[in-house]
């Protein structure tokens, strides 16, 4: 069974910072490519970044500069970096493992930035 786990939202102060982990099961994290997604309430799903597995990282333009995606092979894990937080930030934050053309998803986690 594959399983792809968040954790580390919270609410953060505007202008503050929060990193997210995801760990996903070993038998599929070194050959995927991971990903953050976000949705808010009333939006539809949205890619935040990317890691793949050799390394490179994509980014949507309203993070870039701000948030740092990595991960971890030793570890099964990818983590999420955001710092400078905005209000528009608050999503809550999935998690994704593609394999193989599969995807697998965590069960997200809720990033609320306010004062």
């Amino acid at each position: 069974q594959v399983q792809v786990v968040e954790s580390g939202g919270g609410l953060v102060q505007p202008g503050g910072s929060l990193k997210l982990s995801c760990a996903a099961s070993r038998s599929i994290f070194s050959r995927s490519a991971m990903g953050w997604y976000r949705q808010a309430p009333g939006k539809q799903r949205e890619l935040v970044a990317m890691i793949f597995s050799g390394g490179s990282t994509n980014y949507a333009d309203s993070v870039k500069g701000r948030f740092t995606i990595s991960r971890d092979n030793a570890m099964n894990t990818v983590y999420l970096q955001m710092n400078s937080l905005k209000p528009e930030d608050t999503a809550v934050y999935y998690c994704n493992a593609n394999a193989y053309s599969i995807n697998y998803w965590g069960q997200g986690t809720q990033v609320t930035v306010s004062s």
